[in-house]
């Protein structure tokens, strides 16, 4: 069974400071392998001072770009995850949403989720992971939850999670990543529960053991309406 959401830890994470700020696209990425019969997650601790989550262990993700809409992929995302995303968006947004979430894996792990290609020299933000000899790869990512930041706070996202299978996949070797994590570690999925983890990502770890054990209860989508934390499956 996938675990309850902490609201109260969720406002505590990202006080309300009375901010107008409308939700902008943002995309997640849950990368798995397993090691010594240990499902593991690769997750980032944010550096302090950050205004949204500062010192937390997240995993890498970040706000959707316009350069997320054009950018060249190797393999597409599978029929089925395309169905589902175009249930709340069209295709195009939906594909952006996943390039995103390549995009800042490598931004903030160095980690290529990407297939062997003509190096290319693109400007945007989609010059640093072209400059490898990759494009990205996103036919093994699964759509697995959505979340939109409460209103007031500083920061507001329109997040969708994506998950995929590390062992699954022919990684390249890392590359240097950004200053946004001061540190990027694979965890085991047990020892999580240690950590400092933002309501949201604990509760989306839930998530993830669900379909690491087979189960599939359907995505969350989990927002504030009138005060309230709701969460629907979608």
């Amino acid at each position: 069974m996938s675990q309850p959401f902490d609201a109260r830890a969720d406002l505590a994470d990202s006080p309300d400071v009375g901010a107008r700020v409308r939700p902008r696209d943002a995309a997640t990425l849950i990368l798995t392998r397993s090691r010594a019969g240990q499902a593991e997650v690769l997750m980032g601790r944010r550096a302090p001072g950050h205004v949204f989550m500062a010192s937390k262990w997240v995993f890498p993700g970040g706000r959707v770009e316009r350069g997320d809409y054009t950018a060249p992929f190797a393999t597409d995302l599978s029929p089925d995850e395309l169905a589902l995303l175009e249930r709340e968006m069209p295709e195009r947004r939906a594909r952006a949403l996943a390039l995103a979430a390549v995009r800042e894996t490598h931004e903030e792990t160095g980690i290529i989720v990407g297939r062997p290609a003509p190096a290319r020299s693109l400007a945007g933000p989609w010059r640093n992971f072209l400059s490898t000899g990759h494009q990205a790869d996103l036919a093994g990512l699964r759509y697995i939850a959505r979340a939109i930041t409460p209103p007031g706070r500083p920061r507001r996202f329109d997040a969708r999670f994506f998950l995929a299978d590390a062992d699954a996949m022919d990684l390249p070797a890392r590359t240097d990543h950004g200053d946004e994590l001061e540190r990027v570690a694979w965890i085991p999925l047990d020892d999580l529960k240690d950590l400092a983890l933002p309501a949201i990502t604990r509760f989306v770890v839930g998530e993830v053991r669900e379909r690491l054990a087979g189960r599939d209860p359907g995505r969350p989508f989990i927002r504030q309406l009138h005060g309230q934390h709701k969460i629907d499956r979608l």
